[in-house]
């Protein structure tokens, strides 16, 4: 098991509008950008092989757009390369993280001081959701679906356990980098799922992240 004393107070930033990783999940990325595959080169070589996936957002940052100041850690666990020099590679959630600083340097790709303090519970074992009424979700996460022609496997969905189910949903569908990071501060699993249900709601109403604010 990971422990915080074992993770970099350094970590290699990706900021990808939308893309929303979280502990114990896998987020599928395609990396073909230069500055991108040099980080992916550099990550390869350390012994921790973390890559930070942070949504832009916020005043603009030392070499860039703004960063919010939480992101999650991946870890690079499955990775090949295209014959033109691409590559696919997998990251698997490995703990939340508070961003201190941006680091000045000479790398093409940003990098941030961070700390892993208030993100222990990512570190441990899954969460459930004790108050989570699943026949009431689902029926709504239908209408979602249904409302936007989407296909699903119901029989898949109501047999998965609780923090995956929630967690997926978060990660897969298409909500604002704003939304995307509420879901990734929520405290627990249960504050996840609520607001969740509150994003599928305001989207079945058509609603707006300025509705959502007020």
């Amino acid at each position: 098991m990971t422990r915080i004393p074992d993770l970099p107070n350094k970590v290699a930033v990706f900021p990808l509008p939308g893309a929303l990783l979280l502990p114990r999940a896998r987020l599928p990325l395609h990396i073909f950008e230069p500055r991108y595959l040099a980080m992916l080169d550099d990550v390869l070589k350390t012994d921790h092989r973390l890559i930070g996936m942070v949504q832009p957002g916020g005043p603009p940052g030392l070499d860039g757009p703004g960063l919010h100041r939480i992101g999650c850690a991946g870890r690079v666990t499955q990775f090949s390369e295209t014959e033109d020099g691409r590559y696919m590679i997998t990251l698997s959630g490995i703990s939340r993280f508070r961003i201190r600083q941006e680091i000045t340097g000479f790398t093409p790709y940003r990098q941030c001081e961070v700390s892993w303090d208030g993100f222990e519970a990512d570190l441990k074992g899954s969460e459930t959701d004790e108050a989570f009424c699943r026949g009431p979700f689902l029926e709504l996460l239908g209408r979602y679906f249904e409302a936007r022609e989407l296909s699903a496997d119901w029989q898949t969905l109501k047999e998965a356990d609780d923090e995956l189910l929630i967690n997926s949903l978060s990660m897969l569908l298409e909500f604002d980098p704003e939304e995307k990071q509420a879901l990734l501060e929520a405290p627990s699993l249960t504050t996840r799922r609520e607001t969740l249900v509150t994003l599928i709601e305001y989207a079945l109403l058509g609603g707006t992240d300025e509705d959502l604010m007020q």
